[in-house]
C-alpha cells in the first residue's frame, strides 16, 4: 500500500509536531516525525518520492 507522505507531513505539522529531515541520499529523503515539543522521535521513514521532495525541497525542517 502506497502511503501519501506529503498528506502525513501536512497533517503533522499541521497539529503543531515537528518534522526533520535525517539523510538526503540521491533521490531519496529519511525523515522523522518529532514530538510537537521537537523533542522525542515518534517514527521515522524513508522515500524516494518525487511529490515529497518537491514539498520538502531544501527544507531540513517543517520548522524552517
Amino acid at each position: 500500500m502506497d502511503v501519501d507522505r506529503v498528506a502525513e507531513l501536512t497533517r503533522w505539522q499541521d497539529s503543531g509536531a515537528v518534522w526533520e529531515v535525517v539523510a538526503r541520499r540521491g533521490d531519496t529523503l529519511t525523515v522523522a516525525l518529532l514530538r510537537c515539543d521537537g523533542g522525542e522521535e515518534m517514527d521515522r521513514f524513508t522515500s524516494d518520492d518525487s511529490r515529497l521532495r518537491a514539498f520538502i525541497g531544501e527544507r531540513q525542517s517543517s520548522e524552517d
